[in-house]
């Protein structure tokens, strides 16, 4: 059974991850830019108990 032999496909898939890991995300990287940290407070929503017809 060929497909179970992974001599082939193990280098191919780690040479596949390592191209990207290694060039392809670092150039993706750069055109995403984080959201500076704000110094807001987190607000807190009053939630009212639903009231079940049933009960």
């Amino acid at each position: 059974m060929p497909q179970l032999n992974p001599n082939p496909w193990f280098f191919v898939m780690i040479l596949a991850w390592l191209t990207f890991s290694l060039l392809i995300q670092p150039k993706l990287l750069t055109f995403t830019s984080t959201n500076p940290p704000s110094n807001k407070t987190p607000t807190t929503i009053k939630a009212t108990p639903w009231t079940w017809p049933w009960t």
